[in-house]
């Protein structure tokens, strides 16, 4: 083979490297994310009603009076938009480890107090729950989030089986060790046996000293959302 022979072959095969090296990096996370991974989680909703709980709404069966305490079925989580080799992507982590109540009286909600175990928030995979866990979060040193309901929701009517109701509630939101007042909408249904609840809550990261999610080549914008969806129980 002549040097000008192989001067030639060697320039092709450096067209094919470079090639295949663009389609590793722009295939590589759409492959990632719309094959391996798949798609993100849903946002949280409340589930559909039943038939007899469509037909006892008729009826007029309403929630009594008390303290409704959160269930094991109840997820708080946070959903944010990000960006990997110009494929984007909705990070979401979970977790069901949550305290907390409400308390109703007649057609208003007067208290309402939740904890999340921050530690037991999880991905898809632990390294990014990791860095969810360390620099983004530190929950070695906040551990946990809380909310607490500070002006009472006046619901308009008793909760009604099979009825949606969305309000607004105000309250005091901890998160990252700073505490703010947040104002947010939320949907809730009595089913006759469990008053669920759900919504989400705007999260600019500066305002809670939270680190930019961002890390290597996934790029993240500066807010996020921190959704739930409470089952509560007078049980």
């Amino acid at each position: 083979m002549s040097a000008q022979t192989r001067v030639r072959h060697w320039r092709r095969w450096l067209v094919i490297g470079i090639v295949g090296l663009g389609l590793a990096i722009t295939g590589g996370p759409y492959l990632y994310f719309h094959v391996i991974q798949g798609a993100p989680p849903p946002p949280l909703v409340l589930s559909t009603p039943s038939s007899s709980s469509a037909a006892n709404a008729a009826l007029g069966t309403v929630a009594g009076d008390g303290v409704w305490t959160v269930t094991g079925d109840s997820v708080v989580g946070y959903r944010i938009k990000e960006t990997l080799f110009g494929q984007s992507n909705e990070a979401v982590g979970r977790t069901g480890t949550i305290t907390g109540s409400v308390t109703v009286s007649g057609t208003t909600v007067t208290d309402a107090t939740f904890t999340v175990d921050m530690t037991t928030v999880q991905r898809d995979e632990s390294r990014r729950d990791d860095q969810f866990r360390g620099r983004i979060m530190e929950t070695s040193t906040y551990p946990t989030a809380t909310f607490t309901l500070t002006d009472p929701i006046d619901l308009g009517s008793r909760p009604t089986e099979g009825t949606q109701v969305t309000v607004k509630a105000t309250g005091r939101l901890t998160l990252h060790g700073v505490t703010r007042t947040v104002t947010f909408r939320l949907t809730g249904r009595y089913t006759g046996s469990i008053i669920q609840v759900t919504g989400s809550i705007p999260i600019t990261f500066a305002d809670w000293n939270i680190s930019n999610p961002s890390f290597g080549p996934a790029q993240t914008e500066d807010h996020g959302v921190l959704e739930f969806l409470l089952d509560l129980t007078d049980k």
